[in-house]
């Protein structure tokens, strides 16, 4: 096993560092402070108490981490990032407890980016440089700006619209459970009207039917599955785009158009987001609303998307 290696200008008060871990010049390490394995901390790093770093981490320049920080395995904290833990900081005021700040496995963090108190930011999302980030961060999103704001995806295919060829493999769906239903239009002098019906251009039969509107531009939905609802969605005016990951392959689709509808089978991870001002987004749900059927958290999703891949019934 190979031992951490200490550069001889850094202060390194705690016994619980990791094999493999390096700490250079002017890093500061508190006592009750935990570090993974094969960790970089780098110089002019300040690590206090109650922070616990997990495997593989990286820890740029001038970043200070404070109480309530956890970080887990193969994380990238970028030069000068500010992780605050006090929303209402007073000199010589001390918090009990501080607010928990997660950053998930794999995520990154931009040189300069400040997280609010009690932030997560999800696995292998990525914090631009600079950004404030005043909420939660989605597995896998990209945020910048301030206040930051969901821009894309990462490893995330993007199909801009339907109104592609059926054999041009590029605009197909790639995520499992979900495809392109659309629906019969009927086209007159007097205007165009889209149908749906059950057996045909809808695959179920709805117990619910809701509209989304007036979504404030930066803002985001769904970030959820069901284990038992299909849905099929149906943008009725402007623009949103829906990210569906199946645990494996994600995909983002932008629907522009009332006759294209999107379905989305259970056990599909579902973000809406990119909503025009005018936007108004139909949904037809196969069962009526019950809060046990839904899956909030994105690690509970892939733990019960392996078994069910594993043991499918």
């Amino acid at each position: 096993m190979t031992k951490p290696l200490f550069h001889p200008q850094a202060i390194v008060e705690s016994t619980q560092i990791g094999a493999g871990t390096r700490v250079w010049a002017f890093a500061h390490i508190l006592p009750s402070a935990v570090i993974g394995d094969d960790c970089n901390i780098c110089d002019s790093v300040f690590v206090e108490n109650d922070v616990q770093i997990g495997d593989r981490v990286t820890v740029k320049c001038g970043t200070q981490l404070w109480d309530g920080l956890r970080v887990e395995d193969d994380v990238f904290i970028g030069p000068n990032a500010t992780l605050t833990n006090d929303r209402f900081p007073r000199s010589k005021h001390h918090l009990e407890k501080h607010p928990e700040t997660r950053l998930c496995h794999g995520a990154s963090i931009g040189a300069g980016a400040v997280l609010l108190p009690g932030i997560t930011v999800g696995a292998r999302a990525m914090v631009g440089a600079g950004a404030v980030v005043t909420r939660d961060v989605p597995p896998a999103a990209v945020v910048v700006g301030n206040p930051a704001r969901i821009i894309r995806y990462v490893d995330t295919l993007t199909v801009d619209t339907f109104n592609q060829t059926a054999d041009d493999s590029a605009y197909r769906s790639v995520v499992d459970g979900v495809m392109e239903i659309d629906g019969r239009v009927v086209r007159d002098l007097r205007g165009n009207l889209s149908v749906r019906q059950v057996g045909d251009t809808l695959p179920f039969v709805p117990q619910r039917v809701f509209v989304i509107f007036d979504v404030p531009s930066e803002k985001i939905r769904g970030e959820h599955a069901h284990r038992e609802c299909e849905q099929l969605l149906v943008c009725l005016k402007g623009t949103v785009s829906v990210v569906c990951d199946d645990g494996v392959n994600r995909q983002e689709f932008r629907l522009s158009d009332p006759r294209q509808g999107l379905y989305v089978s259970t056990m599909v991870w579902t973000t809406q987001y990119k909503y025009s001002p005018d936007a108004i987004l139909q949904v037809y749900a196969s069962h009526r609303y019950n809060a046990d059927e839904y899956i909030r958290s994105y690690e509970q999703f892939t733990k019960e998307k392996a078994k069910t891949t594993q043991n499918p019934a």
